[in-house]
């Protein structure tokens, strides 16, 4: 088991205890990088959906930090970082194409199958059997999990009328979702951007004893991991 699953494992019926869904973890280099956001969508008073907030994932932060101090998946030190998907989220499990149906994505394939990059509305996802011979009177059929798309463009050129393609995850190298840009924020709402919470871990076996959110830093502590919740736009 790598340590992104190994984290996703350990952290995600943690932090749906609080009702924040746990959407993919990272690790580049030295620094784990925990994907979150609302478990219920939160709808503002002028029908938006909005996104989780910088209080909610410094709220996580603190939930999962003492958490990973105890497991502690990665030897020696790393940078703990608790951020929302973003506008254009990766998809890389089924459950993350499940959360985008109806939604905009574009998927890169394998190099064996053609075209290579397709961009459309995920219409559903679905498991399929695997074709080949039939099983074994009684024995469980091998399942793959499938996405259909209704695809408006192929390798950059925009089709005439929408294709219906299905493709399995096993033939897609990558994939994301797309935000279309609409008109500004209205007054008094924050830009579209991706709201961030930072955790240090100090090396193995000590903690960091600086708490900072902003320029003027509180006091040292000698308990809290030092970390750092911005707004990104």
């Amino acid at each position: 088991m790598t340590v992104p699953d190994e984290v996703q494992r350990l952290l995600a019926p943690i932090v749906a205890t609080v009702g924040v869904e746990l959407c993919d973890v990272e690790l580049s280099g030295a620094t784990l990088r925990v994907l979150v956001d609302e478990a219920t969508p939160v709808v503002g008073d002028d029908g938006l959906v909005r996104g989780i907030t910088t209080d909610r994932l410094a709220e996580v932060n603190r939930l999962i930090s003492p958490i990973l101090d105890q497991h502690d998946p990665i030897p020696g030190r790393y940078t703990l970082e608790v951020s929302s998907p973003g506008l254009e989220r990766p998809l890389r499990r089924p459950a993350h194409y499940q959360r985008a149906v109806g939604e905009e994505i574009v998927v890169k394939t394998v190099p064996s199958v053609q075209p290579r990059r397709v961009k459309g509305r995920l219409v559903a996802v679905q498991p399929s059997p695997v074709e080949g011979p039939a099983p074994i009177e009684g024995s469980p059929s091998e399942l793959v999990t499938v996405i259909t798309l209704d695809v408006a463009e192929i390798d950059g050129v925009e089709l005439a009328e929408p294709e219906r393609r299905e493709l399995a995850l096993a033939q897609i190298a990558s994939a994301r979702t797309v935000f279309s840009w609409g008109p500004g924020p209205k007054p008094g709402h924050p830009k579209p951007g991706q709201a961030k919470a930072r955790s240090a871990k100090a090396a193995k076996g000590a903690r960091a004893a600086t708490t900072t959110s902003g320029p003027d830093a509180g006091p040292e502590s000698d308990h809290d991991p030092s970390s750092e919740v911005s707004d990104e736009q």
